[in-house]
């Protein structure tokens, strides 16, 4: 194995609340689900683990509500070997949640409740500098507030780190605030919303990383599901295939992505390998329930890379 870096990632801890059912429920309607499913999640602590199961140092900033979730949470990331230095308690509000309903096929609907998570500051940030100017790379989502977000990227260009930049959930933004970052990764639906453009197929993708190329953003990878990941630079565009799985829960497949890539390419790998290897770890959480308990270690994801290889 190459180098081991240390990913720190600026965002999100919540507990998913995971249901699965036949159906999604109409409006007024009680439906009975079939599981549940309770387990350690948001964007920002997701991306983490998935940094750490792939083999690199990890630290966390993020904030927890002062309630039973708060220091299990906190428990959770030290057990898994991620510095929780600056993972702080907020006093006053819950931490976050996600009520996740997920059905027969795997597709999920989420909905967020920020809590603490919208209490992480730019004054955090700063306090968290002696670790952040450690690190190899900086990961940073949108369920935190986006002046925390727009902080941070300045921090990593000032300081000279690699920045990667996951806007989900999207949200209206300032892409001029976030030129800096050295990697933007939307997935489909979250570049409709940023460009105001729809994505129904490869070329619909293609102009939608042209239109954010255009306003300044420097690398962009628009995750694409089953239909693999289109990135982008000035120099060109090239489509990544997707791996197939038979998915039970697709649920983190995209932090799984983010996580996982930010490991391959600071270990020095090419881009597209390290993509490559990011949609295989991601198509891979699909086979498993939940964001974090489906995510494999890297033994076993080199194992798979290696089996997949030998198929070609």
């Amino acid at each position: 194995m190459a180098k081991q870096s240390l990913i720190v990632v600026v965002g999100s801890a919540n507990v998913d609340l995971t249901t699965f059912n036949d159906v999604f429920p109409r409006p007024g309607e009680t439906i009975f689900g079939t599981k549940f499913d309770l387990g350690f999640g948001g964007k920002g602590a997701n991306q983490a683990v998935a940094a750490r199961l792939c083999g690199a140092n990890v630290g966390m900033v993020a904030k927890v509500g002062n309630d039973l979730f708060g220091p299990a949470t906190i428990k959770n990331f030290e057990s898994l070997g991620i510095d929780a230095t600056y993972v702080r308690i907020a006093d006053g509000v819950s931490s976050g949640v996600a009520p996740i309903f997920v059905d027969p096929s795997g597709q999920n609907r989420i909905i967020v409740v920020k809590g603490a998570n919208d209490t992480l500051s730019p004054e955090d940030v700063d306090a968290a500098a002696p670790l952040l100017r450690q690190a190899d790379a900086i990961i940073l989502q949108f369920e935190i507030p986006l002046r925390t977000v727009y902080h941070t990227v300045k921090f990593a260009k000032a300081s000279g780190i690699r920045c990667i930049v996951n806007p989900a959930p999207a949200q209206p933004l300032d892409l001029q605030k976030l030129r800096d970052a050295d990697y933007f990764i939307p997935n489909e639906s979250e570049t409709e919303v940023i460009t105001g453009m729809p994505v129904h197929s490869i070329d619909d993708a293609k102009k939608c990383a042209a239109f954010l190329l255009h306003r300044g953003m420097r690398n962009v990878v628009i995750t694409l599901g089953e239909g693999g990941s289109l990135v982008a630079d000035p120099g060109g565009m090239e489509l990544i295939p997707a791996f197939k799985v038979q998915a039970v829960d697709t649920t983190g497949a995209g932090d799984a992505f983010i996580g996982s890539f930010a490991v391959f390419f600071g270990e020095g790998l090419p881009e597209k390998e390290a993509l490559q290897r990011a949609s295989l770890y991601a198509a891979l959480s699909t086979t498993g329930v939940g964001t974090q308990k489906s995510f494999c270690n890297r033994d076993e994801f080199e194992r798979e890379w290696q089996d997949r290889l030998g198929r070609l």
